[in-house]
């Protein structure tokens, strides 16, 4: 399936508390989930949600003065987990990155929230502790399902996870997704069992499951809370401007839309970040038509990938999901849709 650091320089690290008896309202179940950028990285955000909780994506907006990123934090505990995205800062501090000002440094990390307050005690939430711990534990490989910004997080009524793709174009760009799944929509078909996108059923193999799960899943439809959020990072490694990075942030938002039903609802704060390294350099095509700049040929493509890599993460992140406070997960409440 690949991985979001399949794009040269993106790290991606988690912490989080799981009380391993923990209960609805009860003991910890929360964490934060950070992306570290190579520098020169040009950053950009998309937010479709009607509650989002975040922080410093107005300096995202291409019209203002700041360009690149830093990092990205994803987080539990609603608006209070943006505190996460501070220990976030300490540690780029300590490790020389940020805008050089006169007297020190100021990194620039952008984050977003899920709300998972509910899933723990209301007070078990990340802290900037929590954001450096986890920009500390950054690597090429990490963690799926259940863990850091993951943690508290569900879907419909099924548990919600961290989920990674990516996919390589002809041109040799690479573009890779990370999300949160945490959506007040479903992520699976209540009359069928198998998830909304048909491309995806068959890329991981599942099956129509026997009718008494089927029975059993719908029983339980609509029991959690709405107030939910999908947050996301989709990265590649091509040369993009602000302008177009902020267009591939849009086009990532169709691959929720492809996988949750329904998303970008007046309760849900979802909201994709888009990052593009600027490694790779493209060729302008010389088929492109005339009226066509050759950045936008490529953020078409780009955008068209990111969507699909987000659409396809959604469904890992649903999958490799463990329970947490008696929140069923797909694998355990439809086991039959695995053959």
């Amino acid at each position: 399936m690949g991985s979001i650091t399949d794009v040269g320089g993106i790290l991606v690290g988690h912490h989080h508390r799981l009380d391993p008896d923990a209960s609805l309202g009860a003991g910890w179940a929360s964490g934060s989930t950070v992306v570290l950028a190579p520098p020169g990285t040009v950053g950009a955000v998309d937010g479709r949600g009607g509650a989002p909780g975040t922080r410093e994506t107005d300096l995202l907006d291409p019209i203002n003065t700041v360009r690149h990123v830093d990092a990205v934090v994803l987080t539990g505990g609603s608006a209070y987990g943006l505190a996460a995205a501070d220990g976030v800062m300490t540690w780029l501090e300590a490790h020389g990155r940020g805008v050089v000002m006169d007297g020190g440094l100021v990194p620039i990390v952008p984050a977003a929230v899920i709300f998972d307050l509910p899933v723990g005690a209301w007070a078990n939430r990340p802290t900037a502790e929590f954001g450096y711990a986890a920009a500390d534990a950054a690597g090429t490989e990490f963690a799926l399902g259940t863990v850091g910004a993951g943690v508290g997080a569900r879907v419909g009524v099924l548990k919600g996870g961290v989920g990674t793709t990516s996919i390589t174009l002809d041109s040799g760009v690479t573009v890779g997704a990370l999300v949160v799944v945490n959506a007040a929509g479903d992520a699976v078909d209540p009359r069928t069992g198998l998830p909304w996108m048909a491309a995806l059923i068959e890329e991981f193999g599942l099956v129509a499951p026997p009718a008494d799960q089927l029975a059993a899943y719908a029983d339980r439809h609509g029991e959690l809370s709405p107030l939910n959020t999908t947050i996301a990072v989709v990265a590649t490694d091509a040369a993009l401007s602000p302008a177009g990075c902020r267009r591939v942030a849009v086009a990532a938002h169709d691959g929720l839309a492809r996988t949750l039903a329904p998303c970008h609802t007046p309760l849900d704060g979802d909201t994709v970040f888009a990052l593009a390294t600027g490694a790779i350099v493209v060729e302008p095509d010389p088929k492109t038509p005339v009226a066509m700049s050759p950045e936008t040929a490529l953020v078409t493509s780009i955008g068209a990938a990111a969507a699909e890599c987000l659409a396809r993460a959604v469904l890992v992140g649903v999958l490799a999901a463990e329970p947490v406070a008696g929140i069923p997960t797909y694998r355990g409440m439809l086991p039959g849709a695995f053959g």
